[in-house]
């Protein structure tokens, strides 16, 4: 689950009370003079006008883009990251085998290649990958880049004690010999059957089992390639050597750093990346209300999170016009939802479950969350729009979303339950809006009899010691459990497999915490080996369908971040894949 900040989310539980104050509604006039594209076309600014278009289009070279981070990087080292603005910021000074498509739109979410010359091929159905790495590309200092050096950065990333913060998935899925500890460790350990450069052009991936989202897995930075005789361990991350359109000037940390042209970097063979700017200057740890002020003012470029301003922000920006239409609201690849416990009677009977799907109140439960533009779109079904092949359906449309007395107290009687029934819901009491949708759901189920106990719980222990602790569960009789997910990739795996795959389940630390039904388990054993993309998101919808046929999850709302585009930047573009916009776009006016 890619890490999103503690301080956007904070924001986002605010923004209600803004937008209340505010008014809702997007548009509005800017006052300052528009900005002129290179085609010299004035680029009017516009509620939302980044989402579907680049806005403020240009070919212009040059400038300082600036740029503000409210924390510290967790590392600048590719094997060693794992926050989304870090993957995709760091697309300026490395390269990968695939990458997501640049620009905005729905196909911005799919992968294209990026280090490799193709996308991958698959043999052995599914077991075996291989990527053909493209002729001519360099290093910074101009070496060629070979397939060794993207297999060896592979293997390098296996060491979590060096590297904790990077994700764990090519350790999990690879074949890795059972003696290797890494490459530091075990220096002569032979990795070839999991990973291995067949030769200088061809690096090949062995998997202990098929996985057809491979494409996905390799647009993370752990290919991003490393030459084995600069490799400095954890030191690395003081000088990432670049094989992207930028290296490091600077690097200063926990305060700054810089980056200037890749000269040795060859836009012939990188479709992906314009590399506008001559120059990148990146501040850290700056006060988070200081980064908003910086962005509003046109001090800075860009805030690099990419998840949304602070409460302080909110209530400059939305009230007033010309703000207010530097401003893009996405929705993101993440569900807030309730789990609805089938372990815990009566909600071992699906008519009991059912009930409450029919009595929750979506529009109550929204508004708990911030509304349509701060909480997000009312969620029909488990998958987000943004998830590649994401269909709409609706198993339990009731009237203006509203909930369905009736259909409710129907479901009641059929459960044996016709008076309504005593159970508990869990909520993060650190999430003001958990808890406010723990209330909005007290209310709703109580029109029909259901009566909620509310209790919340720390975030930092609410999924180790209760809500996704199964001894837990069971003696405390917890029936509904608030909480959410985003994907670390927006296919169907990349979202769903963690949080309704019952075979994820164990004794504590569980993101699934309801779903435990053999057709969802097989569905999922069927899409994760099918190698034709479109059959492949057939069969994730399908699973979407089980899963809310099961009734065991009540999706709240498909979230949505506010973001503010920064003045004079020009090719600004949201994009679906990084969920924020296309960093490695962006130019200076």
């Amino acid at each position: 689950m890619r890490r999103k900040s503690a301080l956007a989310a904070a924001a986002t539980a605010t923004l209600a009370l803004v937008l209340s104050a505010c008014g809702g509604g997007g548009g509005g006039s800017n006052s300052q003079q528009p900005a002129q594209s290179a085609s010299g076309a004035a680029a009017q600014p516009a509620f939302n006008a980044a989402l579907t278009e680049v806005f403020n289009p240009s070919t212009k070279k040059g400038g300082t883009l600036k740029v503000a981070n409210y924390a510290d990087w967790d590392s600048l080292d590719p094997a060693d990251t794992y926050y989304g603005y870090s993957f995709n910021f760091g697309r300026y000074y490395w390269r990968t085998l695939t990458t997501y498509k640049t620009g905005p739109g729905k196909d911005s979410n799919t992968v294209v290649p990026d280090l490799a010359e193709a996308l991958g091929e698959p043999s052995d159905e599914g077991k075996t990958w291989t990527y053909k790495i493209k002729s001519g590309l360099k290093f910074e200092d101009g070496t060629p880049i070979t397939a060794k050096d993207v297999a060896y950065a592979v293997a390098r990333s296996y060491d979590k004690e060096t590297f904790p913060h990077g994700p764990s998935y090519l350790n999990e899925l690879l074949d890795w010999p059972k003696d290797f500890k890494g490459v530091y460790k075990t220096p002569d350990a032979d990795y070839s059957s999991a990973v291995e450069a067949t030769d200088d052009s061809t690096v090949v991936f062995h998997l202990k089992e098929p996985f057809a989202s491979f494409d996905y897995i390799v647009q993370m930075p752990m290919t991003a390639p490393v030459p084995k005789d600069k490799d400095t361990g954890a030191k690395y991350k003081e000088h990432v050597i670049s094989s992207g359109p930028y290296k490091f000037e600077t690097n200063e940390a926990g305060k700054r750093f810089s980056l200037v042209r890749n000269e040795n970097w060859d836009a012939a063979t990188d479709p992906n990346r314009p590399a506008l700017p001559d120059k990148i200057e990146v501040q850290l740890n700056v006060n988070a209300d200081d980064v908003d002020n910086q962005l509003i003012s046109g001090d800075i470029h860009l805030d690099v999170q990419g998840t949304g301003m602070q409460p302080a922000a909110l209530g400059k920006v939305l009230p007033d016009p010309a703000l207010k239409a530097r401003t893009d609201n996405p929705t993101i690849p993440r569900l807030w939802f309730v789990s609805v416990i089938p372990e815990t009677p009566p909600l071992d009977n699906i008519e009991c479950r059912k009930a409450v799907m029919w009595a929750a109140d979506r529009v109550a439960n929204q508004t708990a969350f911030g509304g349509e533009v701060a909480g997000g779109e009312i969620a029909t079904n488990v998958m987000p729009p943004p998830i590649v092949g994401q269909e709409k359906f609706d198993l339990y449309a009731t009237p203006e979303n509203k909930g369905d007395v009736e259909k409710a107290k129907a479901a009641l009687t059929a459960c044996g339950q016709p008076n309504g029934f005593s159970t508990t819901m869990t909520f993060r009491a650190d999430r003001p809006r958990e808890k406010a949708l723990a209330e909005s759901m007290q209310q709703a189920l109580a029109r029909v009899g259901i009566k909620l106990t509310l209790k919340g719980f720390p975030g930092s222990s609410y999924f180790s010691d209760y809500a996704g602790n199964v001894n837990y569960v069971k003696k405390n009789g917890v029936g509904l459990a608030a909480h959410g997910w985003g994907s670390d990739w927006p296919d169907g795996y990349g979202f769903m497999q963690a949080i309704v795959d019952s075979r994820t389940i164990r004794p504590a630390g569980n993101y699934n915490l309801s779903v435990k039904s053999d057709k969802v388990d097989g569905l999922i054993d069927q899409a994760k080996v099918e190698l034709d993309e479109t059959k492949r998101n057939k069969l994730w919808v399908d699973v979407d369908k089980a899963v809310m046929e099961d009734a065991s999850i009540l999706p709240v709302v498909w979230a949505k971040s506010l973001l503010l585009r920064g003045q004079g930047v020009t090719n600004l573009a949201y994009n679906e894949g990084q969920s924020q916009y296309d960093y490695a776009l962006l130019g200076v006016e």
